[in-house]
This record gives C-alpha cells, structure tokens and sequence, in this order.
C-alpha cells in the first residue's frame, strides 16, 4: 500500500491513481499565508512526482472558499509573512509563497483544480497554476492585489496571461475585478462549471479517465505540454522523437495496443 504524505492543514486521498489534496483551514478560507497550506501543497507535488502510484493530482478547498490567499489581516498588521524591511519580505516570498508555483509548475503529473467556492488573489493564483480548472457555480475570481496596494508577488501575472491571454489578464490585474465562475468559463479562465454539489464528481470523472491511462505515457504527455511552451520546435520535436521512443519500448505500450485490438480493457503495469 502507497505510504500518503501527512499534510498538516490539509487532508489527503489516494483513490484509483486519483490525488485530491483537499484545504482545511475554512476558519480563515483557506488562506494561504499564516497557515500550513504552503508547506502542505508543495510536499504534496514533490510526494506525487515520487510516487509512482499518482497519476492526477486534484486541489480543492473544504467550506466556503478555494482560497482568500493572502492573510489581509497580518497585512494590516505587518505581522507574520508580511512583516520586515524589504530584504525581509524578498526573502519571505521567495522562501515562501513562491515555493508553490515552483512546485505546481515542475508537477510530473496532471493537475486539476477544483474550485469550489471564491479564489482571490493567491487563491486565484494557485488555480491558474493548475493544468485545468473546474469551478462550481459558488466560485469567483479575482486578480485583486492592486486593490490592496501590491502586486501578484506569487507569480500570478506569469500564469494568468497563459490562460486567458495578456489582454484579459490585464484588464483583470490592472481593474482588480472580481468575476463569477460563468464569465470565469467565457474567458477561458476555466474549463467547466457545475452544480456545487456535483462538482467533485465531475472532477473525479475527469481525473479517473486520465488516471486509466498509460501512467509512463501520461507522464512524459504532461513534461511535452510544460516544455512546448519554452522550446523552439526543432528542439521539441527532437524531444518528441526521444520521448516517443522510450514508450514505444515500454509494456504498457504493448498492452494498450494489444487491448484495443482485442477489444478489452487494459491492465498496466506502469513497465
């Protein structure tokens, strides 16, 4: 049996090759500084890319929210993360909050966001981070930092101009609007929007038909999705042809083949 990281703040599973890493600081909506939560999603990633038993990695808050992000109290207060001289605060974020997009973006595995209720700043963040996003009909977004003052200090305007494109994304950085997961779905924010009560369902579908896949394969398709946003295409195809034919070599190759010409299901080994 697959030993699980112990999160502090969070609560994890592991079903059918299916991670879901769920926030369980409700009390503070699932802030992601002055709690655990930073230290729980990046010892999450760096447990999936090491077990080989992971497939799909899904987030998802437990309450009311996603994620509120930052702690706006302790910014009231310069206390906790935000606290320091500004030597003191680069080193925070960098050892911090920062950790997370570095984590999220190195992930071997696909990675799912569920978004059941608002995620702001940070929070909206963190979902951006993710490979696809789905959102209940009780979730908002917001690039909202520059209503407090700041800036997305977690990368944020790295990633949210990748997925809805710079000309949204600055007028949603820029505005610190807050939007509802329906106009979330017209820009391409997310992929789907369902039911709040049926929304983990519709994740764990998702997540089950990717996790049934070929796990080496599905593995090396998520590196060629990273890489194909940072290599010019002779290089990547070069890569491509490398990768190709490293699961051309492999068993479960074979025995998917062999299943769908047999017409049955396939049993992988993950060889």
């Amino acid at each position: 049996m697959t030993d699980l990281f112990k999160p502090t703040d969070c609560s994890l599973t592991l079903e059918g090759r299916v991670a879901t890493l769920t926030f369980e600081r409700d009390d503070v909506r699932n802030a992601l500084t002055g709690t655990a939560l930073i230290d729980d999603i990046v010892g999450t990633v760096h447990w999936a890319n090491a077990t080989p038993d992971v497939s799909v990695l899904v987030l998802s808050g437990a309450g009311s929210a996603f994620s509120a992000g930052g702690n706006v109290k302790d910014m009231r207060e310069r206390a906790g993360d935000f606290a320091g001289d500004v030597p003191e605060l680069e080193a925070r974020y960098r050892q911090g909050i920062q950790r997370i997009p570095v984590a999220i973006h190195n992930a071997e595995v696909p990675t799912i966001a569920a978004v059941n209720g608002p995620a702001i700043g940070a929070g909206c963040d963190l979902a951006c981070m993710c490979d696809i996003r789905i959102a209940s009909t009780k979730a908002k977004f917001g690039e909202t930092f520059v209503n407090l003052g700041i800036i997305p200090g977690d990368g944020g305007a790295w990633f949210l101009q990748r997925v809805i494109g710079y000309q949204r994304a600055a007028e949603l950085t820029f505005g610190g609007r807050v939007i509802d997961a329906q106009e979330a779905q017209e820009i391409g924010l997310v992929l789907d929007v369902t039911e709040s009560n049926e929304l983990m369902d519709r994740v764990q579908a998702m997540a089950s038909t990717m996790a049934a896949k070929p796990p080496q394969a599905l593995r090396y398709a998520k590196r060629l999705m990273k890489m194909a946003q940072r290599l010019e295409l002779p290089d990547f195809l070069d890569l491509c042809a490398t990768f190709q034919g490293i699961c051309h070599n492999t068993e479960d190759h074979l025995e998917a083949v062999s299943a769908f010409l047999d017409k049955r299901a396939p049993t992988f080994k993950r060889k």
